[in-house]
């Protein structure tokens, strides 16, 4: 619900939690970013010799937030190639976007990554009020990515790209992945909150009837609230937590 304040208070008939592992508990995007950069531009100077066309950079911010930003890496990587007027064969693309994640886990283990200190003390205090949480991503890496981090223990479940293999929510309207998570908490989606940063993955939720949808929207885009989030803040300490949660 939302308090007076313009607050969201985080308890009542709410039993569980269930958070977006890129952009909601981790800050990965520069490194994600970094990643595509890396793969696409040498691909796009080759094409554009080949083809005797002007070179035109990937943009780290403008192409990525279009583009990949919360998106399948395949999908976002048609997209993006698409707007440049290339297509490729779908095993093209799969190689380029497999070359883009193993940039990013390299880039991981080499630097590491850092979760948002206000998700962290939200998970905290949810815990300790005991609400349950879990974590979910539909990328290969979200496990991997959390555990980098230090904070995959403060999950009592976590569910990525190789526990739910086809359930892409940014690509389908489905809240499979959601709904999984919350039955293997033991709640009801009803008892459950989600929050989530993209749009598509907060119109999911919505649409799998849970309790309360939170958008995360860090970036400012204001397009969260129009896909269903109950609620959207620009960081998780606007969220208050409140009393105990009760069993379903």
């Amino acid at each position: 619900m939302r308090t007076s304040t313009g607050q969201c208070v985080l308890g009542g008939d709410i039993t569980s939690v269930i958070f977006g592992v890129d952009g909601v508990v981790i800050d990965s995007a520069r490194t994600s970013a970094g990643a595509w950069k890396t793969v696409l531009d040498p691909f796009l100077r080759a094409y554009a010799a080949s083809h005797e066309i002007a070179f035109v950079p990937f943009d780290v911010r403008e192409d990525y937030l279009r583009f990949t930003h919360g998106r399948p890496r395949l999908a976002g990587a048609r997209d993006f190639l698409a707007s440049r007027g290339i297509c490729l064969s779908d095993d093209d693309l799969r190689a380029l976007t497999i070359r883009q994640e193993e940039f990013f886990l390299a880039e991981v283990h080499r630097h590491g990554v850092s979760p948002f200190g206000s998700t962290v003390t939200l998970i905290r205090e949810s815990r300790r009020r005991g609400i349950r949480t879990a974590a979910v991503s539909t990328q290969r890496h979200g496990t991997e990515v959390l555990r980098n981090a230090g904070v995959v223990a403060m999950f009592d479940i976590v569910l990525d790209g190789l526990d739910a293999p086809g359930t892409g929510l940014p690509s389908c309207p489905g809240s499979a992945l959601f709904v999984q998570a919350a039955l293997r908490l033991g709640a009801l989606p009803r008892h459950t909150a989600v929050v989530e940063e993209t749009g598509a993955a907060v119109l999911a939720a919505q649409r799998g009837g849970f309790g309360l949808v939170v958008g995360v929207d860090r970036l400012g885009d204001a397009a969260l609230a129009g896909h269903g989030a109950d609620l959207v803040v620009r960081d998780l300490s606007e969220v208050q937590v409140r009393g105990r949660g009760h069993t379903d």
